[in-house]
Order: structure tokens, then C-alpha cells, then sequence
């Protein structure tokens, strides 16, 4: 068994291998403090054919008894990979396929398993440093060794790999995966805080990510994996000259036409013609196909690099015409739809009670979420046809983006009580249909009366690079430039700062120089997007009247019993009879939800019935409950009633409470004496008008 060992930020981290998974095409042990993972490395000893792609799949699973916890619900075994699950399989996967050969075509399969969970230390992080690390002892082509870590900003320090517990009152949650001196993804939160904020924290996660790369090397010197990559061009330098010949001049001619479906049109008619003599031929098919590709990708970055002018005639900084409707769904609590050139989304928002909240049964710990952001993005949005199913990880990858840019600017549950539901349909995309989600999304809690201070907006960064010397930034990319470009770099935010920030890149890794100008030149387009946005729309509405009425306030600890009632008795009848939800925590805070303003403060008035001394002169629905000489017990509230005196019954002199009342009556009663016992003491009479004899 070989085994490597390093302090990282505190804590021990260890790879290990040779004892586990032995079978595996390359496996390892990696434990951080006492967080351990299982990552393997298996791929196909033929290439795959018939695919112009890298088939490589990552799957990140958590098991329940790594944190000491057995799965919940009816099924006691662990079952499709969660959200978050899908989350940081995605945060593996992205950085590593650039670093791949773009022609291998084995079938490549990693798989992570976190085994042990401490508490302290996030799996996520460990993970992608334990797939490079078996990456390393695989036959696979592997451009690494690469390494991920986080770092947090509290107090104003920034902490590399904050602890569980630090990352609560941390600003900052930024998770940085590079090689050696470079910046291969980002993925990341905060608080508002500003560019110069993000590149210092950047600077601190490169010592961390240094530091681990060189424990990857120096574990990987133990073994034999060395690898040949064989060349697989099969198309010949003269069918490539006649393609070249042919076709240049009229591939350049596409970036003259204005919309995305004329420029689609024409690249197919190109590629149709070129495809025509080889129809027959299952070798070169292909591969004139891939050349055709090839050189529309190179005229796009040639006219980028040497002209400054994109696919779409803008220049690199100019944003696409935004248009924004507000309340495009009358019946919705919220709703606008947001459209930026060729990109679309109706953002939908609904507005729900605690009981909507989402409970998360996970590896680490139960919790509840009281904001959700759902992202769908159905073929039609870019005229195709497709398979319709469970949600794909894209979509769950680009909701949590924007849930995550939102999140900083909700308002807390005291001051606004609701579960907060966005859904973003993707209704046309051509690039960036996260970002327009954000936009949405922003714009849909202002109309749902969602008392937010200010928007956020998203813009996504493209790059063109030939080096570090010669390259483009590009604000408010296309699908195309996204496609045949090297970087795809999301950043949300308000004017004041970043709340979300992603990066993805097609390069094996970036400077901090040309991260520094990306940054700068989006802060740029955000802000204008801001004004756009602001002009449609710049403070809260009010809450709409579909949406449900929700009143939070404090009882006493001591009463939370009596509210609640033996068997939830009466809590039951409280909701049954005023038709509304309650919710009650256990500091005493009690969530009232109802249909409507008036059936709101009637269940309101109920519970502090129960739970407190109702004022004079407060009016109730009661229930008579028993019948005596002197007058009726009425239930004012559940478990609680008081004296209807005889006299109190009616103005005119009443002989026998029978024959005013019955068991089982309701009457509206008036609270017009507490006496010195403490007893209440209402009245029928006082309801009704005084008769002048």
C-alpha cells in the first residue's frame, strides 16, 4: 500500500492506495481530518464507436451511515442521487473533461463514495481531489493533477477550507479547482462582496491548491501510468484543402445574417453540401463532418481575435436589447418574463406557509428550505424535439446557480414569513438562460411584493484565447460563442457586489490576469442590466390578493402546550374551525397562514384566546357547552370558555336559559368583565342594539 500525508489548512489530508478497490482501473483512499472518500477510475479496454464525444460519467454518492444517520422516510436505503448529490458530481466533472483528450472515446466511468463524514469537513472539496488522484493511476490520458478547496471570508480574514461550523458566519463560499499556477473552476456565494474581494480569495486558494497538486505528484511517482495516445485522423490533408477551398469564404458570410435560425439554417445548408459526396462512406462521413465544424470554429474565434466583431455583429462588451413584461401571469403571486435577444424565461414565483417548506434528509443533517428555484428547460426553447423525463442534471445545476445568486437578498423569515417558491421556464435560449433566470426571478419577487431592497442580475462572460497575450472577452455570450469558445464565466449580483459567481473552462486553466479582466468587464454589463431592470420595475409591489395571508408572532414557552392541546386536540380545531394553517416552533414563534385577510385575524384573535388573557371588549364565535340554573359555559377558544350570566343573555328578562340557548349553539359573545378571581365574564345582550324602554 502506498501512502502519501499533508497538513492542509490545519487538518491532515492522506491519499492512499492499494489496498481497496484493487480491481479498479485506478483507485485510492483519500481521508481529509475524518471526512473519507472511495474514488475510482474505471474505462472500456475499446474505444466506443459512432460517437464524436467524450463518454465519461461521474457519480458522486454520500452514504447515510457515514455520518452515523440512517436514511429516513419508508425505504431505509439509499436511493437517487439527491440534489446535492448531483451537485458535486457536476463540481468534478467540469473541470476534469477539459483535461482529457477531446478523441478519446473509451468509456470512462468515475465513481465517489464519501465513506466517513466528520462534521467538519465538506466531501465536496475531498472528492475531486480524490477522482485526480485516481485519474493519475488510470490508463486514461490525463492533462493533471488537479485539486479543489474553499475558502471563506469571516471576520474579514479568508480561511482556506473553512469548517462546517465557520462556514455559517462566513461571507464567502467560494470552491476554487486549478493545476499547478492556474484556475481551472469556480463555483461560489457570497455576501455582496466586490471583485477585488473575490480575486484575493482566488490568491489564497491557489497556495492551498499548489500544495495539494504537489502531494498528487509526489503519490503518483510511486506508480506506472503511463499512457500512449494514438492519432485517429483518418481525413487526408487533400479533401481538407478542397473543404478549406470550397467552403471558407462562404462560412464567413454566416456572420452576416441577424438571427440565430438564419445562421443555423445556413451552417446546415453548408454542411449538407459538404456531407453529399461521402453519404455512402461510414469512415470519412464523419469526418468531413467534424471539419466542417472545425473550420466554422475557427472563422468564429479568427473574426473575434482579429476583427473584435462576433457571431452576432456586437462588439465585446456590448449587451443584447432586453425587453421585460411584469405580471405576464394573472394569477400567479408573482410572475415577469424576461428576454434578452434570443433568451427567454418566465420566471413564475408562488407564496406558501412554513408547512411548504422542503425537509432535506441528508448524509450531514436534516434541515428545512423555505426558498426554492426550479429551472426547466423544454426542447422547444431551441426548436428541437427531445426526450422528456426526469429532471436532467443541467437543470438542477442551472436552478441552484440562481437560487444561490437570490438567496442573499430574501428578507428574513421575521420580517417576511413565507416559503418562497420561483419556477424559471426556459421558453427560448441563446446563451445564458441561467443568468436569465436570475433577472427573472429578481424581477418576479419585486412584483410578488417580496420585500426586497434591490435587484440582482446575472451576465455570463465568454472568452475567445489564442494565448495569454492574444485573447477576448465577451459580455452576454451566445449558445454559439459558448459552444466554440474557451470559458463560460456566470456572475450575479446587485451594483453593490457578487452573490453567485461560476466559472467553466474549455482550456486547461486560466491566469489571474485574464480572471481580473472578465471580472471588470461584467461588472460592467451588470449594471446595465440593473438599469434596464429597474426601469421595469424598482420597488415591491403589494402581496398579491391569490397569495396566502401569513402573520408570525411570539406566545409564551409555558403556553405552547395549552395552544397545541392533549393529542393536538386543540390546535386541530383552531385550524378546522378558522380555516388556516398554524405553525408552531419550538421558541414560541407561532406561523399563521389563511385565504384571505378577515379569516387571518379571526384565527389570529383564537390562538391568543388560548394561549393569553383575552382583552375587554374582544368579541368571539362560541360554543355552547353546558346549561345551568344561572346561565351557559360557552367555549370562547379550544380547552378555554367562560360565564354567560343569565342576565347577559337579552335585554328583556330571560326565566330559564333553556329557553334562550341549547347545548351545542353558536353565539358571538363579548368579553365585558375580568373579575378579581380572574374569571371571564361575557354577554349576548351587549351585541345587540339597547331597547329605549
Amino acid at each position: 500500500m502506498i501512502k502519501v500525508e499533508k497538513n492542509i489548512a490545519g487538518r491532515p489530508l492522506k491519499i492512499e492506495s492499494g489496498q481497496i478497490a484493487r480491481q479498479a482501473g485506478g483507485s485510492v483512499f483519500i481521508t481529509y481530518g475524518e471526512t473519507a472518500i472511495l474514488a475510482t477510475v474505471c474505462c472500456s479496454s475499446e474505444p466506443r464507436e459512432g460517437i464524436d464525444f467524450l463518454p465519461m460519467q461521474v457519480e458522486y454518492r454520500e452514504k447515510h451511515y457515514a455520518g452515523g444517520k440512517i436514511p429516513g422516510g419508508f425505504f431505509k436505503r439509499e436511493a437517487k442521487p439527491t440534489d446535492a448529490e448531483v451537485l458535486t458530481s457536476r463540481l468534478t466533472d467540469r473541470p476534469i473533461r477539459p483535461l482529457i483528450p477531446k478523441n478519446y472515446r473509451h468509456e470512462l466511468q468515475i465513481m465517489l463514495t464519501t465513506m466517513s463524514y466528520d462534521g467538519v469537513n465538506t466531501p465536496d472539496v475531498v472528492a475531486a481531489i480524490g477522482a485526480s488522484a485516481a485519474l493519475l493511476l488510470s490508463p486514461v490520458p490525463f492533462d493533471g493533477p488537479i485539486a479543489s478547496v474553499k475558502v471563506g471570508l469571516i471576520d474579514g480574514e479568508y480561511v482556506l477550507n473553512p469548517t462546517h461550523e465557520q462556514m455559517e458566519s462566513s461571507d464567502l463560499d467560494l470552491m476554487v479547482t486549478g493545476k499547478k499556477d492556474k484556475i481551472c473552476m469556480i463555483e461560489g456565494g457570497s455576501n455582496f462582496v466586490p471583485e477585488k474581494t473575490i480575486l484575493e480569495a482566488l490568491d489564497v486558494a491557489m497556495d492551498g491548491i499548489n500544495d495539494i497538486v504537489d502531494l498528487q505528484m509526489e503519490f503518483s511517482d510511486n506508480f506506472d501510468n503511463s499512457y500512449e495516445m494514438i492519432d485517429t485522423k483518418i481525413i487526408t490533408d487533400e479533401i481538407e484543402k478542397s473543404l478549406n477551398d470550397t467552403y471558407s469564404v462562404k462560412i464567413e458570410k454566416i456572420f452576416e445574417l441577424d438571427t440565430k435560425q438564419a445562421r443555423d439554417d445556413e451552417y446546415n445548408a453548408i454542411e449538407k453540401e459538404a456531407l453529399e459526396p461521402f453519404v455512402e462512406d461510414e469512415v470519412m462521413y464523419p469526418e468531413v463532418k467534424g471539419h466542417i465544424k472545425n473550420m466554422f470554429k475557427n472563422a468564429v474565434r479568427k473574426t473575434v481575435l482579429d476583427k473584435k466583431v462576433r457571431v452576432d455583429g456586437r462588439g465585446l462588451e456590448d449587451i443584447r436589447d432586453i425587453s421585460i413584461v411584469p405580471t405576464i401571469l394573472p394569477r400567479v403571486h408573482g410572475s415577469a418574463l424576461f428576454t434578452r435577444g434570443e433568451t427567454q424565461s418566465i420566471a413564475a414565483l408562488t407564496l406558501g406557509s412554513s408547512r411548504d417548506e422542503q425537509i432535506i434528509d441528508s448524509m450531514a443533517s436534516d434541515f428545512k428550505k423555505s426558498f426554492l428555484l426550479h429551472y426547466n428547460f423544454p426542447p422547444y426553447c431551441v426548436g428541437e424535439t427531445g426526450r422528456i423525463g426526469f429532471t436532467n442534471r443541467r437543470e438542477i445545476g442551472h436552478g441552484h446557480l440562481a437560487e444561490r445568486s437570490l438567496k442573499p437578498i430574501l428578507p428574513s423569515s421575521e420580517e417576511f414569513p413565507y416559503t418562497v417558491r420561483i419556477v424559471s421556464e426556459i421558453t427560448e435560449s441563446n446563451g445564458s438562460s441561467s443568468m436569465a433566470s436570475v433577472c427573472g426571478g429578481s424581477l418576479a419577487m419585486m412584483n410578488a411584493g417580496v420585500p426586497i431592497k434591490e435587484h440582482v442580475a446575472g451576465i455570463a462572460m465568454g472568452l475567445i484565447m489564442d494565448d495569454e497575450d492574444n485573447y477576448a472577452v465577451l459580455s452576454d455570450i451566445l449558445g454559439t460563442e459558448d459552444f466554440l469558445g474557451d470559458m463560460d464565466f456566470k456572475v450575479a449580483g446587485t451594483k453593490d457586489g457578487i452573490s453567485a459567481i461560476q466559472l467553466d473552462l474549455k482550456v486547461p486553466g486560466l491566469s489571474m490576469d485574464v480572471l481580473s479582466n472578465a471580472l471588470e468587464q461584467a461588472n460592467k454589463g451588470r449594471l446595465h442590466i440593473l438599469d434596464e431592470m429597474n426601469k421595469a420595475i424598482d420597488k415591491p409591489n403589494a402581496i398579491s390578493p391569490y397569495a396566502p395571508q401569513i402573520e408570525s408572532f411570539q406566545i409564551p414557552k409555558d403556553k405552547i402546550g395549552a395552544l397545541i392541546g392533549p393529542g393536538g386536540k386543540n390546535i386541530k380545531a383552531l385550524q378546522e374551525g378558522a380555516e388556516c394553517v398554524i405553525n408552531i416552533d419550538d421558541d414560541g414563534t407561532v406561523s399563521v397562514s389563511a385565504e384571505d385577510k378577515a379569516k387571518l385575524d379571526n384565527a389570529i384573535t383564537q390562538i391568543k384566546a388560548v394561549v393569553l388573557d383575552p382583552e375587554v371588549g374582544t368579541v368571539f364565535d362560541g360554543k355552547v357547552t353546558k346549561l345551568l340554573d344561572f346561565g351557559a359555559f360557552v367555549e370562547f377558544a379550544p380547552g378555554r370558555e367562560g360565564l354567560v350570566h343569565i342576565s347577559q343573555l337579552a335585554w328583556e328578562r330571560v326565566n330559564k336559559v333553556e329557553d334562550v340557548l341549547s347545548v351545542g349553539d353558536k353565539v358571538k359573545i363579548k368579553l365585558f368583565e375580568i373579575d378579581k378571581q380572574g374569571r371571564l365574564n361575557f354577554s349576548i345582550k351587549l351585541l345587540t342594539d339597547k331597547p329605549e324602554k
